[in-house]
C-alpha cells in the first residue's frame, strides 16, 4: 500500500507518498479501507520530530480516518467487512489502509458524507473528554473556547450550544470572527485586538495556548471554574497564582488523548457515540472542512494547515 513517510524531521517538503509494508490485523483490529484523513496540530508536530506516536502505532501522521471496514480480527464482534466508519487513531491515518483496535473504531454518523466523517473523530472525542467528561460543562454555563476556528474550537462552538450552554470564542481575525459566530458563538474576542480575561468570566476553558494565556485563563474563569488545557502553542512553562485559585475554587487540569490506553479511549468513544453522534444525525453540529486534497498532497495540505488562514478541518482524500 501507499502512505505519507516523514522522510526527515523538518517543513512540509519532507512528507512523501511512497510505498510501505501493508498493516496486519491482530485478534482485536479492524482493517479499514480509508477514505479520507484530516490533518490535526500534532500531525505537525509529528513532522517536526517533536511528537513521536505511541509505541505500537505505525510511524505515519493521521490521527483519524473515515472509511470501509475491509477485515475484522477473530475477537472483533461489533464491526464486519463493508461497514462504513471513523476512527481515533494514534497515527497511520495519511494511508490507504490502516489497523485500529476495535475499541477506537465507530460507525459513520447519519447525515454526514464519508469522506466528511473523517474530520469528526479526532475533534469529537477531544472536546467531548475535555469539556464535558473532565470539564463538567452543564447547560446554562459559559465556554471560553481559545482558538474558536480552528477544527477543535468549530466542533466546541457548536457542541456546547448544542447542549445549552452560553459560548464565548478567541480568533485572529475579523473574518474568523463572523465565521465562528455563524456557528453559534454568543460572543467572539479577537485577541489581537482585546483582552480575553478582561471581557468573560467562564465556567469553563478549553485552552491551547498554555503557558501564555495561563494567568488571563486564571482571571477569566469564574468561582469553581474548570481551566483545562490540551495544547501548549503559547509554551509550557507558566507560574500559577495559587491563592487566585483558592480563592475561587477552581481547578486545572491538563490533559492528552493520544497518549492514552486503548481501553480509555474506547470508553471516550463509545461515549461520543452515545451522547454526541445524534447531535451530528440531527445536524445541531457539523463537521467544517476549509479545504479537501488528494492525500498524496500532504505537503500543501500541511502548507495550507501551517498558514493559519483555515477555519475547521483540512481533509486528504483518497
Amino acid at each position: 500500500m501507499r502512505a505519507i513517510e516523514i522522510t526527515r524531521p523538518g517543513g512540509p517538503e519532507v512528507l512523501e507518498w511512497r510505498e510501505v509494508p501493508e498493516p496486519q490485523v491482530e485478534r482485536g483490529d479492524v482493517l479499514i479501507d480509508v477514505t479520507a484523513s484530516a490533518l490535526n496540530r500534532a500531525d505537525v508536530l509529528q513532522r517536526n520530530g517533536m511528537y513521536d506516536p505511541p509505541p505500537g502505532a505505525p510511524p505515519y501522521p493521521g490521527l483519524e480516518v473515515s472509511g470501509v471496514v475491509a477485515e475484522v480480527g477473530s475477537d472483533v464482534e461489533h464491526f464486519k467487512a463493508g461497514d462504513e466508519v471513523c476512527a481515533l487513531l494514534g497515527g497511520g491515518g495519511y494511508a490507504e489502509r490502516v489497523v485500529v483496535p476495535w475499541q477506537q473504531v465507530m460507525p459513520a454518523p447519519e447525515g454526514v458524507p464519508l469522506k466528511e466523517a473523517a474530520g469528526l473523530p479526532e475533534v469529537a472525542c477531544t472536546v467531548w473528554s475535555n469539556v464535558f467528561m473532565l470539564g463538567r460543562l452543564r447547560r446554562g454555563e459559559t465556554l471560553l473556547v481559545h482558538g474558536g476556528a480552528s477544527g477543535i474550537g468549530t466542533f466546541a462552538v457548536q457542541l456546547a450550544k448544542a447542549l445549552g450552554s452560553r459560548v464565548v470564542a478567541t480568533v485572529g481575525t475579523a473574518e474568523k470572527a463572523e465565521q465562528v459566530r455563524r456557528l453559534g458563538a454568543d460572543e467572539v474576542i479577537n485577541y489581537r485586538e482585546e483582552d480575553f480575561a478582561e471581557k468573560v468570566q467562564a465556567d469553563v476553558i478549553l485552552d491551547i495556548i498554555g503557558a501564555k494565556y495561563l494567568a488571563g485563563n486564571l482571571k477569566a474563569l469564574r468561582t469553581g471554574g474548570r481551566l483545562v488545557i490540551i495544547a501548549l502553542q503559547g509554551g509550557a512553562r507558566g507560574e500559577i497564582d495559587l491563592s487566585t485559585l483558592i480563592a475561587k475554587r477552581a481547578s486545572v487540569h491538563a490533559t492528552t488523548l493520544r497518549a492514552r490506553p486503548v481501553d480509555e479511549k474506547g470508553a471516550i468513544v463509545r461515549s461520543v457515540v452515545d451522547n454526541v453522534w445524534p447531535l451530528v444525525a440531527a445536524g445541531a453540529v457539523r463537521p467544517i472542512v476549509y479545504a479537501e486534497l488528494p492525500m498524496s498532497e500532504a505537503a500543501e495540505a500541511h502548507r495550507m494547515l501551517d498558514s493559519g488562514e483555515h477555519v475547521g478541518k483540512i481533509l486528504l482524500v483518497r
